[in-house]
């Protein structure tokens, strides 16, 4: 079933204080309170560097026939509709993670006009499945790698559970529909993961190395590539998480198919 976010008015605003909303306060005169932002407001919180600019998407915009991501392409224009939480999503997106912005765009571009507009690649997939909902994982402890290989959610969630407070893994949520959902306490959100793995790892170096291997074409050729991380299990991500059936039990914690692999995550510092 489509997921339809709640009405501006009607989101609980205990919700922008909890995980993962809470990480963007940034930009909390964006999402919180009655009044939608203007386009003029989204683009005075642009950061420096950042050419590209929201555009109100209406009947004119669209009548130039370009692709959504050809127009950001050709003319920096990212198509916005106002009063909108998903696009208000993308557009935060945009403002933090710009360089993984413009390495998706540029891939979809590549895609589209080797594949035409009529039909969609493989690669075309993984890169949607990110922008919508991707994180990004910095791994420090290779060994919790095997846990999450065999989709031991109880070992990676709950035995491991200090590894989410010391630093041994953390995660960055990157795609803007799972922010909308976020919108909603009761979703059990699963992430589609790209990680990075090294002892001494930089938030920006993380956010670097992923920018730079997208763009080079090196992952998200299949969706496959991505790593399913339930969000949930996160320590402090879902007041449920702290009982150990729930990590046991919740529909979130799929166990791994038969002849389901991951690549290795990508060398980080």
């Amino acid at each position: 079933m489509r997921y339809v976010a709640p009405a501006r008015g009607a989101v609980d605003p205990q919700v922008f204080g909890r995980m993962p909303l809470a990480a963007w306060r940034e930009h909390a005169r964006l999402v919180e309170g009655r009044d939608w932002p203007s386009i003029d407001a989204l683009n005075a919180a642009r950061p420096a560097g950042m050419h590209e600019r929201f555009v109100a998407q209406t009947r004119e915009l669209l009548a130039d026939g370009l692709h959504y991501e050809q127009r950001i392409a050709e003319h920096g224009a990212i198509a916005t509709r106002e009063r909108n939480w998903h696009d208000l999503f993308n557009a935060l997106a945009w403002l933090r993670h710009c360089a993984l912005k413009r390495a998706l765009n540029a891939r979809q571009v590549a895609e589209i006009a080797r594949m035409g507009t009529r039909q969609r690649s493989r690669a075309q997939c993984a890169l949607t499945h990110f922008d919508e909902a991707g994180v990004v994982v910095a791994l420090r402890n290779p060994a919790l790698l095997a846990l999450w290989n065999a989709h031991d959610w109880h070992g990676l969630f709950w035995r491991e559970r200090e590894a989410w407070f010391d630093g041994r893994i953390h995660v960055e949520v990157f795609g803007h529909a799972l922010l909308e959902h976020a919108l909603t306490p009761a979703q059990l959100l699963v992430g589609k993961a790209l990680v990075v793995a090294g002892p001494r790892l930089s938030p920006g170096e993380v956010l670097e190395a992923c920018a730079q291997a997208i763009g080079n074409g090196d992952v998200l050729g299949d969706p496959l590539e991505l790593r399913p991380l339930p969000l949930a299990g996160v320590p402090g991500w879902h007041p449920d998480n702290e009982q150990e059936a729930f990590v046991r039990e919740a529909a979130c914690f799929r166990p791994v198919r038969a002849g389901r692999s991951y690549p290795p995550p990508l060398a980080g510092g």
